[in-house]
């Protein structure tokens, strides 16, 4: 959420104003322990400056669950719908370009 500053412009609201709201980076300095806390216990917290959005909190447990791999991926092709369906990739010819050492 927003408001008019000065000439127009518009300023982030200050997260303490109403939930839910980005912070700035002065109240996410001030008030770290409660961006974390926040960000474990109700979801990522998005970090503004000079009112674009920067960077994102977000708790432990959802960033190992997002970066966690899903496998290899031998096992992607091994669990594929298509392995044995026979379907045939050619590869398209083409000739390497020229370059200049």
């Amino acid at each position: 959420m927003t408001t008019k500053g000065v000439a127009g412009k518009r300023k982030p609201v200050s997260r303490k104003a109403k939930a839910g709201t980005p912070w700035t980076v002065a109240d996410a300095k001030a008030h770290l322990s409660t961006v974390l806390e926040k960000a474990r216990t109700e979801g990522p917290q998005t970090i503004t400056r000079n009112g674009k959005e920067t960077a994102v909190v977000v708790g432990i447990e959802e960033w190992e669950r997002k970066t966690r791999r899903k496998g290899t991926l031998a096992d992607f092709l091994f669990n594929s719908p298509l392995r044995g369906s026979e379907i045939d990739l050619e590869r398209v010819p083409c000739e390497p370009r020229d370059i200049e050492l």
